[in-house]
């Protein structure tokens, strides 16, 4: 019976959804397009980052690689620097991986075939089923935290989101209700996720056109909704950092080709038990290398999806340029290397007042 009145209330959504869309959507430059190659980006740019951060570099990221052919031909270190401060930088490393795919399986054109996008590095269900429905029509759900919050609110619907068949579930329920208009659709239920429905804090269900509909705006339950019990334990990991200048040059080196942030530039650290003592003792140990001063700056934290890096910063005046490290200007540090959000913030840490 549930999923009898479940189906009734889904055939709904259209003609809720459609009207308030085309009022209140926002200006957003990959709305502008149909072009696949565009809306590809744009969506994995979203995972994971705020709207207006990326509106910014989604415009940048077009200007400067417009087609799937200069994507697939840039060089990494423009890919990384074009994606710096977006953070999640396997994203970027898996858009040219699929982007070479698509020049030398499909010569250049983005697949239209659902089965075809899944396959491509990078991609899955979710992105997968946005770009087959927003850049071509297909009706093909996209479902995220932001429809699972809608529809488990709207319906209501206690299933726990975290089990692994809970998206099949939606994407059952929201298959046979798709309209002509797939690409409205989709956007629909994201923006209403976005802008209404929101994740944190009281929703704005006296803007919401399925409001009077919506079972937990009448229970008054919203806050119950979602059901997620699957909590991630973050590991936490000490870093010594140093920000080691000579001849009005910073020290970077690239990560190892594995693991967390693999090949990008960092300034060098070292994962600590207990943060160290003997810093020119650690300097002269480590990394080879003799400092007429060393002073200790800050501390600052930078949270990934499984660990929490807590960071010590030390400020290194080196007596000599090490040639285990690139050594780099200011300028050519802000305009040539991708350096991760974790160690950019620490260039805003302030040697304290003598």
């Amino acid at each position: 019976m549930e999923l009898i009145e479940y189906r009734k209330k889904m055939k709904q959504l259209p003609a809720l959804l459609l009207p308030w869309y085309e009022e209140s959507k926002r200006d957003l430059p990959w709305r502008k397009t149909k072009d696949p190659y565009c809306i590809w980006i744009s969506e994995i740019m979203l995972q994971q980052t705020r709207v207006d951060t990326v509106i910014e570099r989604y415009l940048q990221f077009i200007s400067e690689l417009p087609t799937v052919a200069d994507l697939a031909a840039c060089s990494d270190d423009e890919l990384m620097k074009l994606w710096e401060g977006l953070g999640y930088y396997s994203r970027a490393r898996n858009l040219k991986k699929a982007a070479q795919l698509i020049m030398s399986r499909y010569e250049g054109l983005f697949p239209e075939e659902l089965t075809q996008i899944r396959e491509l590095p990078g991609i899955g269900d979710y992105t997968s089923g946005a770009i087959s429905s927003i850049a071509f029509g297909k009706p093909v759900p996209a479902v995220d935290g932001n429809v699972f919050r809608v529809l488990s609110r709207y319906l209501p619907c206690y299933l726990d989101i975290s089990l692994q068949g809970s998206k099949k579930f939606f994407t059952e329920l929201l298959s046979p209700v798709y309209p002509k208009d797939a690409s409205s659709f989709t956007q629909s239920l994201m923006e209403l996720g976005a802008l209404i429905c929101l994740p944190n804090g009281v929703p704005h269900c006296e803007e919401c056109p399925l409001a009077e509909n919506c079972s937990a705006f009448r229970d008054q339950s919203w806050n119950e909704l979602p059901v997620k019990n699957k909590q991630t334990i973050r590991k936490k990991t000490y870093l010594a950092v140093f920000l080691i200048r000579c001849g009005g040059c910073i020290a970077v080196r690239k990560r190892p080709s594995s693991g967390l942030l693999k090949d990008m530039w960092e300034f060098p650290n070292l994962v600590v038990d207990d943060y160290p003592t003997d810093l020119s003792g650690i300097l002269k140990e480590h990394f080879g290398m003799d400092s007429s001063e060393v002073t200790y700056l800050g501390e600052a934290s930078h949270i990934f999806s499984h660990v929490e890096w807590r960071m010590k910063t030390y400020s290194v005046n080196a007596l000599e340029k090490n040639e285990q490290f690139r050594w780099v200007t200011d300028e050519e540090l802000s305009d040539s290397y991708a350096l991760p959000t974790a160690f950019k913030k620490l260039l805003s840490i302030q040697e304290p007042e003598k």
